[in-house]
């Protein structure tokens, strides 16, 4: 893993929560994107060299809502870049960890993800992310 590529922030309200993280912050949000597949709009705000991306739910049935059900708005997940998704997964598997997926499916920002089960991280969501890239 090369570094925290991401902090996901669930939040009830994207408009309201981006006008807060862009006060918060001091910069402008950059990029909002649906994930369909996911049932998740997103946007994302860069302060120095990490992102944060804020997670609004679509869906009653979405991961997020449930989040939200459960613990209230605040830190999702943590995402780290990674140079090659599949062999990151196999090490992972390989060292005991709970893979959320059996295959990287595409996310937010141009990226393919994977998530990690928060048990097996002190209760910590991590996901794994790969640029995508054009050939």
């Amino acid at each position: 893993m090369n570094k925290i590529e991401h902090i996901g922030i669930a939040v009830k309200n994207l408009t309201n929560s981006i006008d807060i993280y862009q006060r918060l912050l001091n910069t402008d949000c950059y990029k909002t994107e649906l994930v369909a597949s996911e049932y998740v709009n997103t946007a994302f705000l860069k302060p120095g060299e990490n992102k944060v991306e804020l997670l609004e739910a679509t869906s009653p049935d979405s991961p997020i809502a449930k989040f939200l059900e459960k613990k209230g708005e605040g830190i999702h997940h943590i995402a780290f870049l990674v140079d090659d998704i599949l062999e990151e997964m196999e090490r992972l598997k390989n060292e005991g960890f709970t893979l959320l997926n059996d295959a990287p499916k595409k996310g937010a920002d141009n990226k393919m993800v994977c998530f990690v089960h928060p048990k097996d991280a002190n209760g910590v969501l991590i996901e794994l992310c790969q640029e995508i890239k054009w050939v």
